[in-house]
């Protein structure tokens, strides 16, 4: 089956002081008050309850810092609500706004082709810019996910085709939208990496094993920082005692792997 075509979208909110004031649904919320004179008229029509809209209406009112709807006293029509012409003036100018982003929105997609090569590169450059304190961040795809009563299993693949595994509570894999094809990443503190040689790994009950080539040992005065080089172009990191490092020998290019637990990985989307 052939790819459908990739189209751009979006939508225009807008702001005051950081909060959020109205996007188009709030808008057409307006847009109908203005037109029918009621309330309860403008909510069937936008799909809202009574009371929804009279909460947007109240919010949009406080964030705007004047009236942008208000009620008319009772009288032979019973009353009802319009716009003020600050609301009057709102609506007009979102829709304004509205039509130039969306010809600016139609203008992006026109440049498909150069698009569809920097989606790529928009991922990449939204991962670069998380920061947390684990020092290894690795980028991947879940490809398993076993259901438990209370902890699921989750496996990531990485680059390099290596695959991390991780123990998650199953309100975590519900609330992160976890299932195979779902992109995410895990993130592993170096102190929790034990690092094995050959002749070392012995049998024991860590999950995951990546194995490698040490590009970089950076002796400290109590600890030893330790970047193994995996295949594809990926690295891990692990801070080992001094006392490790000169039991172990390392040094720069012997293979090495870095083992921890399934417990020790944490997963994020």
């Amino acid at each position: 089956m052939s790819a459908g075509k990739l189209a751009l979208q979006g939508k225009l909110w807008l702001t005051t002081d950081g909060q959020h004031l109205g996007g188009p649904d709030r808008m057409a919320l307006l847009a109908a008050i203005g037109a029918h004179g009621s309330i309860t008229q403008a909510a069937k029509a936008v799909g809202m309850s009574y009371k929804a809209a009279w909460d947007a209406v109240e919010a949009m009112n406080n964030l705007a810092g004047t009236a942008l709807v208000e009620r008319l006293a009772g009288g032979k029509g019973g009353g009802g609500t319009r716009l003020t012409p600050r609301g009057v003036q709102l609506v007009e100018n979102f829709r304004r706004l509205e039509d130039a982003h969306r010809r600016f929105v139609d203008y992006l997609d026109r440049q498909h082709d150069g698009l569809a090569m920097a989606l790529p590169d928009l991922d990449l450059m939204r991962n670069m810019t998380m920061k947390t304190s684990a020092r290894n961040q690795f980028a991947g795809t879940v490809t398993k996910l076993v259901p438990g009563a209370v902890n699921d299993e989750v496996t990531l693949a990485i680059v390099g085709g290596q695959r991390i595994v991780a123990i998650v509570t199953h309100d975590s894999t519900v609330s992160l939208g976890l299932a195979p094809g779902v992109a995410a990443f895990a993130l592993v503190k170096a102190s929790s990496i034990i690092v094995a040689v050959e002749g070392d790994g012995g049998r024991l009950s860590a999950r995951n094993r990546l194995t490698g080539t040490i590009a970089r040992v950076r002796t400290g005065a109590v600890n030893t920082d330790v970047t193994i080089a995996l295949p594809g172009g990926g690295t891990v990191g692990a801070t080992v005692t001094r006392d490790s490092e000169e039991a172990l020998e390392l040094r720069e290019g012997m293979e090495a792997t870095a083992v921890f637990k399934a417990s020790s990985v944490i997963v994020g989307v």
